[in-house]
């Protein structure tokens, strides 16, 4: 059956709705959440959420099912300013369309999630009122058709995060961590807007559109002195700034401090915005970006090397941490720096896939994580957890899904994206330089690291002595000592403290309710199969059998040079369907270096349970754990550093605000004119002799300044 052109054409009213319905939602549950309660505040949320999920799906099936043209509209003009004007508008293309279902997939579940996790709240209508208003906040981002709409979208899901992240805003960490994250992402957010400065002065104007279009033939050859006598390639310096941004969004080392710090939200928001949504922001925007980038092999060696660094030791830090969520954080970390591997390297459709599959296992993990503290009672440490297995079923087992995806297991979602990106670091290494080699290394060392403290969680938590009978028999002391290392307990656990019988005999672990496990049971389903429908079609350009070509999925989307496309070298020498790409898996290096992470941790953690003891007394281990707890003082950089160098210069200016302003210019000013106008009112004596004699010493003096003159 044919279609009509206007059939095939996405409707500006979906695209709309698709935007406006989560804004909906949020405004009803934040002005009206007293009149509407607590469930009319999560009613009209994961509606206007689900609407738009709903939505976002119909748009991508348009666009890769029926073949739809994408969209690209200006929709409202925003203001006029000489010859310029900002607009409003949306460009939805496969790429779009990918991240908006996404986004309001893992945002619907978390939604649901949120029921169950936050019931107690006492902020809870406000808690919804901010996802919903964050999943609005990351649509206008991700479906802008201009830089200007881009950097709205960008400052308001930072502005959502940091109100969440300090919801509980009457505990001093929680106020710390958002001011951090703040702070962080200013620095970011600064090179960001200088690289959007840029796109302008050259380009004269900020569509994506034009802009791209015009940027082969317009940024080649041209340069600028930053510094005096030292030109600057144009295409370098943009791309540089604009990833600068993408550094501080997707926590890149060394703007990468923020993320561990913001696990001090509630888990709802730590699966939304720091593992599925908001830190993959850079990601998309790098691979928007990929026309420009394309232009500088200066810009993608340099986001290379910072992915990679990223990748490999923000990873080490978790093997240290004991607090659940830290660990999935830094494995956010990681994971963030293996898609940022992947740009560096041209293999941007591997980026944004790894971003889509690594969406829903992460956010799977992170929810299993809540699931775990609820069951605990809000407990985070794993050292007081163990054996939960039998009484949290639910959640060991989707748990085991979201760990065998994210170390990469064949077959698995996060296996065909993350193998993929170490797959093309390697192609790149065989013909680049050092940074590439290193890429190359970083990625593959990485698998080992992912596995060991993937499975260290699991045995902690869930097999392994019950820690936590140990824990009560101290009485009330676990119950107070919940936030190990200085990370305070939830602010409702006092509550849940009373319901679920603290001090009234022994701590029970217990399944979580039907709103927290059916989220996990959705999400891990994805975290299966979907790699196994979409890897031909979305990296390789075919079916799944790979046997019958297909249009590149994210054509017009993404544009790769020639001599820079590894993707299209790894179809020739690797892709032949996804039951032979998932076999190939096993005899990759990346697979044995996963399997000795999990044999390791199987030894050290359930087998011979007394050899992390051991480790730790070992002086090199004992070292290299006190640097990585030291998180290798980069903490130490950023608060005495940065923040210190600020507060001392804010200091520095109050002193010379008190001496220099106050003291010299304005009171000194004052005190000028007053001692002036003393000496001249104690010469109004009022006696006129006084003034005679004042006036025949004017003259002699008036007289001898012309006698001096005349000669």
């Amino acid at each position: 059956m044919e279609h009509s052109a206007a059939e095939l054409a996405l409707s500006k009213s979906v695209l709309v709705a698709v935007v406006l319905a989560p804004l909906f939602g949020a405004i009803l549950a934040g002005l009206f959440g007293r009149r509407i309660g607590r469930a009319g505040a999560h009613t009209v949320t994961i509606l206007g959420v689900a609407v738009s999920c709903a939505l976002s799906i119909y748009t991508l099936w348009q666009l890769a099912g029926q073949g739809a043209a994408p969209f690209n509209e200006n929709l409202y003009t925003f203001f006029q300013v000489g010859g310029y004007e900002a607009h409003v508008g949306f460009m939805v293309d496969k790429l779009t369309a990918m991240m908006m279902v996404v986004v309001t997939f893992v945002s619907l579940l978390v939604h649901i999630y949120t029921i169950g996790y936050m019931h107690e709240d006492p902020g809870y209508q406000r808690f919804f009122s901010y996802i919903s208003l964050f999943t609005f906040s990351m649509l206008m981002l991700v479906m802008s058709n201009n830089f200007l709409q881009l950097f709205f979208g960008w400052e308001a899901v930072g502005l959502v995060s940091y109100l969440l992240i300090g919801f509980w805003f009457k505990r001093p960490s929680a106020i710390f961590a958002n001011l951090k994250a703040f702070l962080v992402n200013r620095v970011g957010d600064f090179g960001f807007l200088l690289g959007i400065a840029g796109v302008l002065m050259y380009f004269d104007t900020l569509d994506y559109a034009t802009v791209f279009a015009n940027a082969s033939s317009t940024l080649p050859g041209l340069s600028i002195e930053i510094f005096s006598g030292r030109p600057w390639d144009v295409a370098t310096v943009i791309c540089i700034c604009l990833f600068i941004g993408a550094m501080g969004k997707s926590a890149q080392v060394p703007l990468h401090v923020w993320l561990p710090d913001s696990m001090e939200g509630p888990t709802p928001i730590s699966a939304l915005i720091h593992a599925a949504t908001m830190v993959t922001a850079g990601i998309f925007m790098v691979a928007r970006m990929s026309p420009l980038f394309e232009l500088s092999e200066t810009a993608l060696q340099f986001v290379l090397f910072i992915g990679a660094t990223t990748a490999f030791f923000t990873g080490l830090i978790g093997i240290v941490q004991n607090d659940i969520k830290r660990v999935v954080a830094y494995s956010t970390l990681s994971q963030l720096g293996y898609m940022t591997v992947a740009l560096g390297v041209s293999a941007y459709s591997a980026a944004v896939y790894h971003l889509m599959t690594h969406a829903f296992f992460k956010a799977l993990l992170f929810l299993a994580a809540g699931s775990v503290i609820i069951g605990m009672h809000h407990e985070q440490d794993m050292r007081k957890m163990g054996g939960l297995r039998k009484y949290m079923p639910v959640t060991f087992w989707t748990s085991l899904i979201g760990t065998l995806a994210l170390v990469g297991t064949p077959f698995f979602s996060g296996f065909y994206s993350k193998d993929t990106i170490i797959e093309a670091a390697k192609f790149n290494a065989q013909d680049g330089g050092w940074v590439a080699t290193y890429g190359y290394w970083a990625v593959l060392l990485g698998a080992f690291v992912t596995s060991f403290y993937s499975f260290r969680l699991l045995y902690l938590t869930f097999f392994g002595e019950e820690r936590f009978r140990h824990a009560e028999a101290h009485g009330h002391e676990a119950h107070d000592d919940h936030a190990h290392d200085g990370h305070a307990h939830d602010d409702h656990a006092h509550d849940a403290h009373d319901d679920h019988g603290h001090g009234h005999g022994p701590h029970v672990p217990h399944e979580s309710p039907w709103v927290v496990t059916l989220p996990l049971i959705l999400l891990a389903i994805p975290s299966i199969f979907v790699g196994l429908f979409t890897v031909g079609p979305m990296l390789f350009g075919t079916d799944m059998s790979g046997h019958h070509e297909q249009l590149p999925f994210f054509l017009g989307a993404i544009e790769v040079s020639a001599i820079n496309d590894v993707m299209a070298a790894l179809k020739a020498e690797l892709w032949h369907g996804w039951w032979k790409f998932g076999l190939h898996g096993f005899m990759a290096p990346a697979f044995w270096l996963a399997f000795g992470g999990f044999a390791l941790a199987t030894l050290m953690y359930i087998v011979k349970p007394q050899l992390p003891a051991k480790f730790a007394a070992f002086p090199p281990f004992k070292l290299a754990a006190r640097v990585l707890n030291n998180k290798y003082g980069m903490d130490d950089l950023w608060i005495g550093g940065f923040a210190g160098g600020g507060v001392l210069a804010g200091k520095v200016a109050r002193k010379h605000d008190e001496v220099v302003i106050d003291g010299v210019i304005v009171n000194g000013s004052a005190r000028i004119v007053d001692l002036f106008s003393g000496l001249l009112r104690k010469s109004q004596s009022g006696y006129l002799y006084h003034y005679a004699f004042a006036m025949i010493l004017g003259l002699i003096a008036c007289l001898a300044v012309l006698i001096n003159f005349w000669r």
